[in-house]
């Protein structure tokens, strides 16, 4: 299998001034074609660093890809850089870039300047594919064994983002012309409610189990949950899929209905699919996530279809006089309570109508914890045809942390409570 590094040049980038976009698409592109990246690196404005970033690459790497510099300041070292690797020696024009950078400086009003035109200086050792997207050429070069052992090549690109990627399809193609390549298959399932270090007791057997030239990996994120990739590198991709799926659909009876989805699935978008199907409801009466359960169920596309509104109940006296929650439950109980979230949730399926409610109540900080209900305590509840539920839970996070953990529990506990009552089948694997 290839293997591909990325070289980002740019004081921006390592001063935190620019976010690397370009790193992220490009080796998204490469795994398209079965291009495996395994190594990313950073290096600043300086010729040395510079140089040896990239031999270091080159002498590791069948394809390395640098992006950044290229442009018309004087300041910019990288293309004198590049020919210092490639033992350069000469350099000529290439005329069809030139006639693009003629071309946009007209449209733009702007002097032919010898910085502009000299973006078209290319070196005789490489090859060009003409940058359509901007005024800097991309350079191809494939280094012969004397420079390099394993005679790499090694891409030369522009750090504009819009730039950078609108090259993409020419490197791969390129790519494609010049290696040959195998499959890369990756698939990921999305679970909620196991925290990684318990998931990976609960599947030690499992994952002791699994064929060698099969990897997993997980990846926690606060608002989607656990996500639990398994890659393969090399073979069919047919072939790869369908074991994959088998391995997969092993975790079932293990960790049970914690498994949503697969993919780039989210909460919100299967709760969205879950509602769709059922021609169901929903509304929400948010307190303590001040809208961002509103906000995540809502970025989905379609969403009107099935979301009807919601209440921000912030203050006691919203509770009391739009959700209708007793003022005698508030003095008895507090408003981080169970009984004050389950009449928050009835009170707004009340005023909309909808199938089904959420709603949140909690303390997020960093102050006003008390004994019993400290700092990160949340009460979730939803309301069914059925029934209406409520679940206490402690966090222990900073206050922007736990607002995204009490709305993403909320929609989990939601997600379960839809599935029971449309008893839907809740294993989207093999979707």
């Amino acid at each position: 299998m290839l293997k591909a590094a990325i070289c980002t040049i740019g004081d921006e980038i390592l001063i935190g001034q620019v976010l690397d976009t370009n790193s992220q698409a490009i080796s998204k592109s490469l795994e398209s074609i079965g291009v495996r990246t395994e190594t990313m690196l950073s290096v600043g404005d300086d010729t040395d660093e510079i140089i040896s970033g990239l031999r270091s690459l080159l002498n590791k790497h069948d394809i390395v890809i640098a992006t950044g510099g290229l442009g018309p300041t004087k300041d910019d070292i990288t293309k004198k850089s590049l020919a210092a690797i490639t033992g350069t020696k000469s350099w000529h024009i290439d005329e069809e870039q030139e006639k693009i950078i003629v071309s946009m400086l007209d449209k733009r009003g702007i002097a032919h300047t010898r910085d502009n035109l000299n973006q078209a200086l290319v070196p005789d050792s490489s090859e060009v594919i003409i940058n359509r997207c901007g005024m800097a050429p991309i350079t191809v070069y494939r280094l012969n064994e004397e420079l390099f052992a394993n005679r790499p090549v090694l891409y030369s690109l522009p750090g504009v983002p819009h730039e950078a990627i609108g090259a993409l399809p020419d490197i791969t193609a390129d790519i494609r012309r010049h290696f040959s390549l195998t499959d890369i298959y990756h698939k990921t399932i999305v679970t909620f409610g196991i925290p990684e270090s318990i998931m990976s007791d609960m599947l030690s057997d499992w994952e002791e189990k699994l064929p060698e030239d099969m990897k997993l990996a997980y990846l926690p994120d606060t608002s989607i949950g656990l996500r639990l990739r398994l890659s393969i590198y090399g073979g069919k991709r047919e072939e790869e899929e369908a074991r994959i799926n088998d391995e997969f659909a092993k975790l079932v009876p293990i960790i049970g209905d914690s498994i949503y989805g697969s993919g780039n699935d989210t909460l919100e978008s299967v709760i969205g699919d879950l509602l769709r199907r059922s021609g169901k409801t929903l509304s929400a009466a948010e307190s303590c996530t001040g809208g961002m359960i509103s906000a995540r169920i809502t970025s989905v596309a379609g969403s009107s279809e099935y979301y009807l509104g919601s209440v921000t109940s912030y203050s006691n006296s919203v509770k009391q006089g739009v959700l209708g929650v007793n003022q005698e439950t508030i003095e008895c109980f507090g408003a981080v309570s169970e009984q004050c979230v389950k009449e928050m949730a009835e009170g707004v399926r009340r005023i909309t109508g909808s199938d089904f409610s959420v709603a949140t109540s909690g303390i997020a900080g960093p102050g006003g914890g008390v004994p019993g209900k400290p700092v990160g305590t949340v009460w979730i509840g939803i309301s069914s045809p059925d029934r209406t539920i409520a679940r206490k839970m402690v966090f222990t996070g900073d206050r922007k942390r736990n607002v995204i953990s009490f709305a993403s529990n909320a929609l989990n506990l939601l997600r379960l409570e839809i599935e029971k009552y449309t008893s839907g089948n809740t294993s989207t694997i093999n979707n």
